[in-house]
């Protein structure tokens, strides 16, 4: 006998509009001051464009690194005003990303905004060991994702940088998304450590690391969020899910981030809610001495926009803290 088959039964209708949490962020930046940040080698209509919405928009105040005339010849071809916006030439793009870094130690630049160079030249200058842009915690790639099914900003990590990360990677990892969410104005973040499911096995390492985060937090080597982990991902995300299992947790149903056990895991999840869910997306390079908005040549203005406002909120954030 086949059952009939009530779509209702596992759809998940939306929440807030598309790009209604996204929309609440940049509401949120109108009173702060743009930041300087140093685009790196900006020679492509997405890239330029990228820089001056969001200049437009007051989130950030563009200083153009690369080749002066590739710059100018992309704008006159995509009819960009680039007038008044300051420019340091460079010979390259490795050379792009070498003077973008360069930026931030003379204090000229709080952020960087990747152009059209690939991921690895800019981030081999932003973590080389004698001129880049390190701290004593390690970098992460952290989504912001705009879920129309989901009812507030979703964080994911790390999706980009770290591939097969540690236990002590992984609690940067952590540390670096509270402090994103704390930004945007989560003031303690429910952080939903996952893996494929939600009890300690010892022939699935994820599970125990997850259980060990949530003890470092408890021993405050995690600070600023509630942890709990592991959780598979439904329980992590749906409140019915989490009760059918009989977890009880403050993070499972309702978390504001949620933390990949590797790359491959964190980038489909990402990439399935962007293209099976209709999410938005930004992000943010943290762990560094400033932010690194790493957008890709797929994304769109929307996702760089956002992005320069994810970084304009975490270095005021910062600034108020003290921290810059």
């Amino acid at each position: 006998m086949i059952l009939p088959v009530d779509p209702a039964d596992h759809a998940t209708k939306e929440v807030h509009a598309k790009g209604a949490t996204f929309d609440q962020m940049l509401v949120a930046t109108r009173d702060l001051d743009p930041i300087p940040t140093a685009v790196v080698h900006p020679c492509d209509e997405a890239s330029l464009e990228g820089a001056l919405y969001a200049q437009q928009n007051g989130l950030i105040t563009p200083i153009l690194v690369g080749p002066e005339a590739k710059i100018r010849a992309a704008a006159k071809a995509a009819n960009l005003n680039i007038q008044g916006i300051e420019i340091v030439p460079s010979l390259h793009s490795h050379d792009s990303a070498k003077k973008a870094v360069c930026l931030v130690h003379e204090a000229k630049a709080q952020a960087l905004m990747k152009g059209a160079l690939h991921t690895d030249e800019l981030m081999g200058e932003v973590v080389h060991k004698e001129r880049g842009l390190r701290t004593e915690r390690r970098m992460s790639h952290i989504f912001v994702l705009d879920v129309p099914t989901y009812p507030k900003p979703l964080l994911i990590s790390d999706a980009a940088i770290n591939i097969f990360p540690d236990l002590e990677t992984k609690a940067d990892i952590v540390q670096n998304a509270i402090e994103l969410a704390q930004a945007i104005g989560v003031d303690t973040p429910k952080v939903a450590i996952l893996s494929a499911l939600e009890t300690v096995n010892p022939r699935i390492p994820s599970t125990v690391e997850a259980a060990a985060l949530c003890k470092m937090a408890d021993r405050r080597q995690i600070t600023g969020g509630i942890l709990d982990g592991p959780l598979a991902f439904d329980n992590a995300v749906s409140k019915e899910a989490a009760e059918t299992k009989g977890i009880v947790s403050d993070v499972a149903g309702d978390p504001d981030i949620l933390i990949a056990p590797d790359l491959e895991a964190g980038n489909m999840i990402a990439k399935q809610l962007m293209y099976l869910a209709g999410a938005d997306s930004a992000g943010l390079v943290l762990g560094g001495r400033v932010p690194v908005m790493l957008t890709s040549r797929a994304d769109g203005t929307l996702s760089r926009v956002v992005s320069a406002a994810l970084a304009q909120l975490l270095v005021h954030h910062r600034l108020g803290k003290g921290i810059l």
